[in-house]
């Protein structure tokens, strides 16, 4: 199956000399090309520079498999193996929480919006949940199984951040208040 032909918006300028350069906004690819590039030259830049997106996107794509993968190694070496999750997933429902645990099925869902934040972030979300399959709530003994990851304080940090750019409610365990902070 194929992926489908994305939008393309080209944006010439007559600042831009030499470089090509191209992101993804909203639901489009925008290239922005100098003013002085023939159709012929923009039309192999822009296919060029899709092309690279897409690579990138495809290698950024993290599966519930590497998911699940990930969770039992980072329960192997942080937890000793005793915190075994039945499934693990991605989510789209997630818009407040960075993940949920239920603990009677051994049930973990991780937020999409997580896809692509780097690995100690999303390894940290993911130690986090792993800890409740442990103690449930946000005891001491909870921060304790989590304190194994040794890139905890960074990662809350690193949430914290985005959330309070992204105007959303912080992670669990930092300084700010967060209401419903149950997991």
């Amino acid at each position: 199956m194929s992926e489908p032909t994305p939008q393309v918006e080209v944006r010439r300028s007559g600042r831009r000399r030499r470089t090509v350069s191209a992101y993804v906004e909203d639901d489009r690819i925008v290239v922005l090309v100098p003013d002085n590039l023939s159709k012929a030259e923009e039309r192999d830049w822009v296919r060029k520079m899709v092309a690279r997106l897409q690579r990138r996107e495809q290698r950024s794509r993290r599966t519930d498999e590497d998911l699940m993968r990930r969770a039992c190694e980072l329960n192997d070496r942080y937890l000793g193996g005793i915190a075994e999750p039945q499934s693990v997933k991605w989510v789209a429902n997630q818009r407040s929480r960075w993940g949920s645990c239920t603990p009677g099925d051994r049930a973990i869902r991780l937020s999409e919006r997580l896809q692509k934040m780097p690995d100690w972030v999303v390894d940290y979300v993911l130690m986090h949940e792993l800890a409740h399959l442990l103690e449930p709530g946000h005891s001491d003994a909870f921060w304790g199984w989590v304190g194994h990851y040794p890139h905890t304080e960074k990662a809350k940090g690193y949430l914290l951040g985005w959330s309070e750019a992204a105007r959303l409610d912080p992670p669990p365990g930092t300084d700010a208040a967060m209401p419903g902070d149950a997991d």
